[in-house]
């Protein structure tokens, strides 16, 4: 009876790890990229080729960090500003013949508010508005 019982267990949790989900990370890169598909209402052919132009990005910005680690250099926030904003503007002259002039434009409308949100807000907004000062504490 034991050893019946520890067989299913030993069953019940190979099959467990064996349809373990992907690392939280890809995982939430597929999910992004999905999310990223619907919005912009990509066919099968551009959802694989915008992953691929945005899996090179990401691997150029990955690079660069790690050239600059393996350097013992750490770039300023002007530097990685620059950077990052060459690295968009290659991506969008690689979603240009991906991408329809309304894919192109839902897209740059995606990454701006993407920016906001995790505070990497790098221009004025969207409405061309300065920013709105911060409140004085009294």
């Amino acid at each position: 009876m034991k050893a019946t019982v520890l067989t299913l267990a030993l069953l019940c949790a190979g099959a467990a790890f064996a349809q373990a989900p992907p690392p939280p990370h890809e995982a939430a890169a597929a999910r992004h990229m999905d999310d990223l598909a619907t919005l912009l209402d990509l066919n099968d052919t551009q959802k694989a080729q915008v992953q691929a132009i945005l899996q090179e990005e990401h691997g150029k910005m990955k690079a660069s960090f790690e050239q600059a680690k393996a350097s013992g250099t750490r770039p300023d926030w002007q530097q990685m500003k620059a950077l990052h904003e060459q690295m968009q503007q290659e991506t969008l002259q690689k979603l240009t013949p991906v991408l329809s002039a309304t894919q192109l434009k839902k897209f740059q409308v995606i990454q701006r508010e993407m920016h906001a949100h995790m505070g990497h807000h790098m221009g004025p907004p969207p409405s061309g508005a300065p920013p709105a000062a911060a409140s004085p504490q009294n």
